[in-house]
């Protein structure tokens, strides 16, 4: 078979499947590993493909783009309480604990359920400090730098400095997207900085998540599977896609 014919059926199979796997493709074409390499960037080079690790996925697919924060908030409410309170069952039995909550709308329910047990509160998100500092509860750090309009999130130098000076019990974390190959990924890179930052923090890092996100890989990941501790999902999510997350290692908690 001749790379432009190869090339075609690894579109066309991109395309039907979401994405495709250099190993797959390599078994599947009986060729090595670094000709698929070589297939998949000419094929990115044409803007027909978009890499990731270990493939690629339909450049239509890998998403650039962030809904802003009002649409994210009267989206997937019930599963978003519902992953929130499975998420905090999820701490540690203890006093005195130092929590971490990224910016988020799921992140931010969270935040109004957590217990007495957590003594301080770090977070990147200004809704989610205001709405904490409003009630009686943890101390209440809010990292500086510059807010983000669509996300209300901090993000910057700054905030990244101090987190590198911190070592927190558990990292709460959003994403915008997750999957086996891609991890968990976000639009923007000053957010994906600070991200990463968190996860480096954190003794536990629990990612949540809705299950809409599955298989929506965004620009730039921030964390592996093997990075994060657990996924705090909810039911709708497939089974089989359980399974294959599983399979690699991460721990998926059902809400």
């Amino acid at each position: 078979m001749y790379a432009e014919e190869r090339q075609h059926e690894i579109v066309t199979r991109a395309r039907e499947m979401g994405r495709v796997a250099v190993a797959e493709l390599a078994a599947r074409y009986d060729v090595t590993a670094e000709t698929i390499r070589r297939d998949l960037d000419a094929l990115a080079a044409k803007g027909l493909l978009s890499r990731v690790y270990g493939g690629a996925v339909p450049a239509e697919k890998l998403r650039l783009t962030e809904a802003p924060m009002p649409a994210r908030q009267v989206a997937a409410t019930t599963e978003k309480q519902a992953i929130a309170q499975r998420a905090v069952e999820l701490l540690p039995q203890r006093d005195g604990l130092t929590v971490l909550l990224d910016g988020g709308t799921t992140t931010g329910r969270l935040a109004t359920l957590l217990p007495p047990s957590v003594s301080l509160v770090v977070t990147n998100s200004v809704p989610t400090a205001l709405q904490l500092s409003e009630r009686e509860g943890p101390e209440v750090w809010l990292l500086g730098g510059q807010v983000r309009g669509i996300t209300q999130a901090v993000v910057g130098a700054s905030a990244i400095d101090t987190l590198t000076r911190l070592r927190v019990d558990v990292a709460f974390l959003g994403t915008n997207g997750f999957s086996v190959e891609h991890g968990f990924s976000t639009p923007d890179a000053h957010e994906a900085a600070v991200k990463r930052a968190m996860v480096a923090c954190a003794r536990e890092v629990v990612v949540l998540s809705d299950a809409s996100k599955h298989d929506s890989d965004h620009l730039i990941s921030f964390a592996g599977l093997d990075d994060v501790d657990a996924l705090v999902t909810d039911r709708a999510l497939a089974p089989a896609a359980v399974a294959a997350l599983r399979t690699a290692g991460l721990r998926v908690e059902l809400a």
